[in-house]
């Protein structure tokens, strides 16, 4: 069942929530209805300005489906996050810690650019990790790591992401697939014709 919803409309009730954690509101009922208006007063008006940028309906069943993920890929993320800074703060002042850089290839099964970008860029705010290249023939990203011994070490945070990431973007494959193989001639999947 589809309930239709405008892009900007949906658009604009996001800016309000948005409007609700800049604001840092109190929760308190009066604190939220007020600030809510406010949201809503300032985030639909400027959604339906630039509306064009929003075009199509939203799938509120698949919105619904999806949020569940989006809130284990941050989770995820910010666990991530706080445990690399503890292990490069602790790497930084313990000189006897080794620091073992290294570069991984991360073959991909996100192919939307924003999957892709998404987790590129989770991968670079992770401290102690950087991305940096993607190969668009291999669907692959290029990792540098400040310390690792294994790959999987690199590659298994970069799985669950992804695996968040597949139903987040609605990709073709799902979560636990194995990546595809590619052709390495001709950039894409082999067996394929």
């Amino acid at each position: 069942m589809k309930l239709p919803v405008k892009r900007w409309q949906a658009t604009g009730v996001a800016l309000a929530v948005l409007w609700l954690f800049v604001r840092g509101v109190r929760f308190t009922a009066r604190n939220l209805a007020q600030e809510s208006l406010i949201g809503l007063a300032l985030g639909l008006p400027t959604a339906y300005v630039f509306r064009e940028f929003f075009t199509g309906r939203v799938n509120l069943v698949r919105l619904a489906r999806t949020v569940p993920y989006a809130v284990l890929y941050i989770a995820v993320f910010l666990w991530e996050l706080l445990t690399a800074n503890f292990d490069v703060a602790r790497r930084v002042v313990d000189p006897r810690l080794p620091i073992e850089p290294r570069v991984v290839t991360v073959p991909l099964r996100v192919e939307r650019d924003i999957a892709i970008t998404t987790i590129a860029n989770s991968i670079t705010l992770t401290p102690g990790t950087l991305t940096m290249d993607y190969d668009d023939d291999q669907n692959a990203l290029y990792v540098h790591a400040m310390a690792a011994t294994t790959d999987e070490e690199v590659i298994d945070p970069i799985r669950t992401w992804e695996d968040y990431a597949l139903v987040i973007f609605d990709e073709e494959l799902k979560p636990g697939d194995p990546v595809p193989e590619r052709d390495a001639e001709n950039g894409g999947e082999s067996g394929g014709e």
